[in-house]
């Protein structure tokens, strides 16, 4: 047991919480399907960290697995953490397989010459959004055009 001062607060550190172990004794961040996940926040959030994987997702592979969603990333086993590689590989499409896939999906829509593939090419919005006053986001900064000063008619 340690006692530390941080901020103002007095903290008392035990050598067995995962949280505060120091040197040789902990390991980096876990790495599941190539991606480096937080190790202090708890499986359920870190699993977020991966391409492909929400709530909904993260969640469930937890309950597959049995593990527990509010352990934190840094007390998962070494088989678990082969798990859930595992069963990403077989049953999700995840990281660059999904990026690669909804680019596909976005050249295909271009190349038979859809309407949501010409909104794709132009960088407009694809799903029915108005354009005259929004869409900055997908438009990028708005173009000053010339007013019509000084032009008599």
């Amino acid at each position: 047991m340690k006692v530390v001062r941080r901020k103002g607060k007095v903290r008392v550190i035990c050598k067995n919480d995962p949280k505060h172990k120091q040197g040789k004794e902990r390991r980096g961040m876990p790495r599941i399907v190539g991606v480096e996940i937080p190790d202090r926040k708890k499986v359920r959030y870190s699993l977020r960290y991966i391409h492909g994987i929400g709530p909904k997702f993260a969640d469930e592979i937890c309950a597959k697995l049995n593990i527990d969603p509010e352990k934190l990333a840094t007390e998962l086993t070494e088989q678990e953490l082969a798990a859930i590689g595992g069963m990403l590989d077989s049953d999700y499409v995840v990281e660059g397989a999904l990026r690669r896939q909804v680019q596909q999906n976005i050249a295909r829509l271009r190349d038979i010459r859809a309407y949501r593939g010409d909104r794709h090419r132009r960088g407009l919005p694809t799903r029915g959004q108005r354009t005259k006053c929004n869409a900055r986001t997908r438009k990028g900064r708005a173009k000053t055009v010339a007013g019509k000063k000084g032009v008599k008619g």
